[in-house]
């Protein structure tokens, strides 16, 4: 009996080992290596490279993955699917980087074509000859590369009746409007190149000189007026022709001990200019046409004259030690000729002057209203009437009361003092970064003044200062106004430039640089833009029009005449530098050979947060070296 129960117990274990025999096996994890292995290796190999395959050394420049010889698949596939799964088998057969031709997959990874999402931030820009979204402009002057632009920051243009001139951190130059539409060879007069501008139109170039702040043309005596970093007022000819150099500038003096921030001529040919702390300063007519006839050898007894010569408009204004004006920097000169009155703008005030009489009519601040009144009858007649009194008292209350009024005019000095010294704090600081600073000032042909603020309001003002109406039509910040007729072009610090009616109702608008636009002319029936990155391009006067879809239908149809394509092989790649500083060896070593092959290599540097500063100083320090 119990030898019957023992064959039973046998038989019922073997029936459940062969019903477990049934489950398939489980199948191998995938694993990926950084060396490729042959088909026919041998064990031995085989054992060595899986336990180097965590070593992970930046030394070896192989950076193929393991993947088995396709030969081998297309053979025997039940022995593939066999030894390595068929998970395996349709991930190699799914994997960009297996090449079935049975060539040899070592080597950088395949190339692809990117593409972007085509919505938000992962939208592909436009890449084409003609921009579908804005008129065909005039490339004057290509934006140089950012590394060539020391020394070549553009901060102003402007244009005479057949120039265009552009001031720079080392001088000036201009271009010739017949010249620009020749093929650019960076030439500077001379026949010299310049790096970082051969694709501009051709140029002359000025011998160096302060940086160029500011600029003005004068077309009654042919000269352009530039005001500079150094304190000067430089004049220069506009027809000249320098032979194979550098052209030098005519007459020149010393204008204000800082910068020269503004410079306008006035209804009456006066040479107005504006510096740090509220300064205006004026030169008549008169001593400048002196100055400017006297021969090479007595200029420079013109310029000790012509210095002495000016009208300081802050002191005539200041009246007992207090002044009228603001004390921040003067940022814009206008001048009015249909009313022979001249603008002076700061941050959040304006002051209305005469042109002729050289008189303050009225300070008033961004709304419109009289800040404070110069009243020089009134002074007179106080001082009058005090003098009257003195007569009738003794002497020792003559001396007392003067005494005591010295000293209550002292204290009001101070404390006046001390606040036109937190005023100017403010102006400077984080209280004068108000969104409503003015940053743009023009007069139109129908004798309104039009400002841009900081918040992208646009306000129209009559010629006696009184607000008119505002307009915005865009957030951003306006940088520049250019008039022509009546039309007004503003310029915005997002590159877009939009164009209004004097009625303040928006014609177009179009993104017309990268970067913000900083200054506008007009010239040669173009309005030239120029943009924080140096650029320049000239857009039609009759823009936006009909003739804009004719000429961009031309120039798309003569795209291969004047337009290459190019393939560039780019390396990305991220390095987690854990806040030190790698050795460039290691850099090179994880790189390797393909770095050599690639046109351009971009690296994304992780975890930098701590170490950053290290690494600015030590590459200052390289550099420097």
């Amino acid at each position: 009996m119990d030898e019957r129960s023992n064959k039973e117990a046998e038989d019922e274990m073997d029936g459940c080992l062969a019903s477990l025999t049934i489950m398939p096996p489980r199948r191998n994890k995938l694993h990926s290596y950084s060396q490729q292995l042959g088909p026919t290796a041998a064990p031995h190999e085989m054992s060595h490279h899986r336990n180097s395959v965590r070593k992970h050394s930046l030394d070896e420049a192989c950076i193929s993955r393991a993947i088995p010889d396709p030969r081998l698949l297309h053979e025997d596939d039940s022995s593939a699917s066999r030894h390595h799964g068929p998970e395996f088998v349709n991930h190699f057969l799914a994997s960009p980087t297996s090449d079935h031709d049975g060539s040899d997959c070592s080597g950088p990874l395949p190339e692809f074509s990117g593409a972007g999402g085509g919505t938000g931030i992962f939208k592909v820009p436009l890449r084409a000859a003609v921009h579908p979204g804005r008129p065909p402009s005039l490339e004057l002057r290509p934006h140089p590369l950012r590394e060539t632009q020391a020394g070549s920051f553009v901060r102003t243009i402007a244009c005479t009746d057949r120039q265009i001139w552009a001031g720079f951190e080392c001088g000036l130059r201009y271009w010739e409007f017949s010249e620009a539409f020749r093929p650019g060879f960076g030439t500077s007069g001379n026949g010299t190149g310049r790096r970082g501008d051969e694709d501009t139109a051709p140029f002359w170039e000025s011998a160096r000189v302060s940086p160029t702040m500011c600029m003005v043309v004068d077309a009654g005596d042919r000269l352009v007026w530039t005001g500079h970093r150094d304190g000067k007022i430089r004049s220069w000819m506009m027809d000249q022709n320098p032979d194979g150099g550098p052209f030098r500038e005519g007459f020149a003096w010393h204008a204000h001990r800082g910068p020269v921030l503004a410079i306008v001529i006035s209804a009456y040919g006066d040479l107005w200019s504006g510096a740090e702390g509220g300064v205006i300063k004026v030169w008549p007519w008169e001593f400048v046409e002196k100055s400017l006839n006297q021969t090479a050898e007595e200029r420079h007894m013109a310029a000790l004259k012509m210095e002495r010569a000016c009208i300081d408009l802050r002191n005539l204004v200041t009246m007992n030690g207090v002044c009228q004006l603001p004390s921040s920097d003067v940022k814009y000169l206008l001048s009015d000729n249909s009313r022979a009155k001249v603008w002076s703008a700061w941050n959040l005030s304006f002051a209305l002057w005469d042109a002729r009489k050289k008189e303050l009519l009225k300070v008033f601040g961004l709304d419109g209203q009289v800040e404070n009144r110069i009243d020089v009858s009134s002074s007179s007649d106080n001082s009058t009437e005090d003098e009257m009194k003195t007569k009738f008292v003794s002497t020792s209350k003559k001396e007392k009361s003067h005494g005591s009024k010295n000293f209550f005019q002292r204290s009001r000095n101070a404390l006046m003092g001390a606040a036109d010294a937190v005023r100017r704090a403010a102006t400077k600081g984080v209280l004068g970064d108000d969104n409503r600073r003015t940053e743009a000032l023009i007069a139109s042909v129908d004798g309104t003044i039009w400002t841009g603020c900081g918040n992208g309001l646009i306000v129209q003002w009559d010629g006696n200062g009184n607000r008119l109406q505002e307009f915005q039509y865009h957030s951003s910040a306006v940088r520049c106004f250019c008039t022509f007729g009546t039309r007004l072009w503003v310029g915005y610090i997002s590159g877009i430039i939009q164009i209004l009616d004097l009625e303040g109702n928006l014609l177009g608008g179009w993104v017309a640089h990268s970067c913000p636009v900083i200054r506008m002319t007009v010239g040669c029936g173009y309005v030239f833009t120029l943009a924080n990155h140096g650029g320049i391009r000239g857009w039609s006067l009759a823009s936006p029009g009909p003739i804009d879809n004719i000429v961009r239908a031309k120039l798309s149809s003569k795209e291969l005449l004047y337009t290459k394509y190019e393939q560039v092989k780019i390396l990305v790649g991220t390095w987690n530098v854990g806040q030190e500083r790698a050795s460039p060896d290691s850099l090179i070593s994880w790189l390797g050979s393909v770095a050599f092959e690639s046109d351009m290599v971009i690296v994304g540097l992780q975890e930098v947060e701590m170490g950053a500063g290290f690494l600015a100083m030590a590459a200052a320090k390289e550099s420097r070296v």
